[in-house]
């Protein structure tokens, strides 16, 4: 796979796991991935396996007839299944056994997005009339409460980039391995934070994807767009020196292109960037929980305070919808509203 890019080989790992998902649902299921294959990511499509074995399990616990059938189920259980069954379903994946581990608890986010998937599952084989019946569309999301965007404050921006320079507050264990990461850790927290990028966007970078004279970075977005990104000249320095000792590095076969590379020389991953993030805000805000897209939040709410233009702000981000940004930001642009207010005079005092 050395040829293809960061992207393309998510693609092709998340297809051979929704063969294997799809390998443990009712076969009819089969037709549902298939009709949807060119309207979703292959991202989308897994996440809609995941959620549908959840919900096919619950229907193996909760009925008992469903239980004792030894031969596959078929389409007409879908039809068998009442709004009070789909609310059941509801109330089970709150908190529901996990394969692997221990129970696995759903808040208001994570019930809707199963419950959407469940919608979209019941509205192919309906709008296909292959069933008559669908009570799915019957089921109202639960209400969803906006909570404020945690974000790190601008003092708190200086003092984790500080920490990330100097190590001072790790562990001695921790100092070691800072020793041979520092460089890269600064680039790369220093590249999030001021450019909002989004982690698997970051991790996904080339070195052909940087271009340290036009202070830009290829990245490739949601649904595989190809965009620029701009970064300042402070990025810019942290990258360069970043750069220098990464070509002095030899990277695995398979990761020879990537431009972050973990200590056993391969590309870093998602969740090493989340671990990394963790690591170090945790020691400069420790009841503030940092994970990567609260530094993408930061970063917009930032640029966001300084331009005052919403447009600007989710064309940076990637956002498809300017709605989106603006409802992450409302609370800053009713606070800009609010100081507009005595601008506009009258009357001459």
């Amino acid at each position: 796979m050395a040829s293809l890019s960061y992207h393309e080989q998510k693609d092709i790992e998340n297809i051979k796991r929704l063969r294997t998902l799809i390998k443990e649902l009712p076969p009819f299921c089969s037709d549902f991935f298939r009709g949807i294959e060119t309207t979703t990511s292959t991202r989308t499509r897994l996440a809609y396996a995941y959620d549908l074995r959840i919900f096919f399990e619950f229907l193996k616990q909760s009925n008992p007839e469903i239980a004792k059938q030894k031969t596959p189920l078929t389409l007409s259980v879908l039809e068998q299944l009442t709004v009070t069954d789909m609310e059941e379903y509801v109330d089970y994946i709150k908190c529901h056994p996990s394969l692997t581990s221990e129970d696995i608890t759903n808040e208001e986010r994570g019930i809707m997005r199963k419950i959407s998937s469940l919608r979209s599952f019941y509205n192919y084989y309906y709008q296909n009339q292959r069933i008559e019946k669908n009570p799915a569309a019957l089921l109202r999301m639960p209400k969803l409460h906006e909570k404020n965007i945690i974000r790190l404050e601008i003092d708190e921006v200086a003092k984790l980039l500080d920490l990330v320079d100097d190590g001072e507050k790790l562990t001695e264990k921790q100092k070691l391995y800072h020793k041979q990461t520092r460089v890269r850790d600064l680039a790369l927290l220093s590249l999030l934070l001021g450019t909002g990028i989004r982690v698997s966007e970051c991790v996904g970078l080339n070195l052909d994807d940087i271009d340290l004279e036009a202070c830009g970075a290829r990245v490739y977005r949601k649904g595989g767009k190809e965009a620029i990104v701009y970064f300042s000249d402070e990025v810019r320095d942290t990258l360069e020196a970043y750069i220098q000792e990464r070509k002095e590095t030899e990277a695995l076969p398979g990761h020879e292109e990537a431009l972050f590379l973990s200590l056993q020389k391969k590309r870093l991953s998602v969740r090493s960037v989340e671990n990394l993030v963790k690591k170090y805000s945790r020691l400069i805000t420790p009841l503030k929980k940092i994970t990567p897209h609260k530094l993408r939040s930061t970063y917009g709410t930032n640029l966001y305070k300084e331009t005052g233009d919403i447009y600007l702000v989710a064309s940076v981000l990637g956002h498809s919808d300017v709605n989106t940004t603006r409802k992450h930001y409302a609370a800053q642009e009713d606070e800009r509203r609010r100081s507009a207010r005595n601008i506009v005079k009258l009357r001459e005092p």
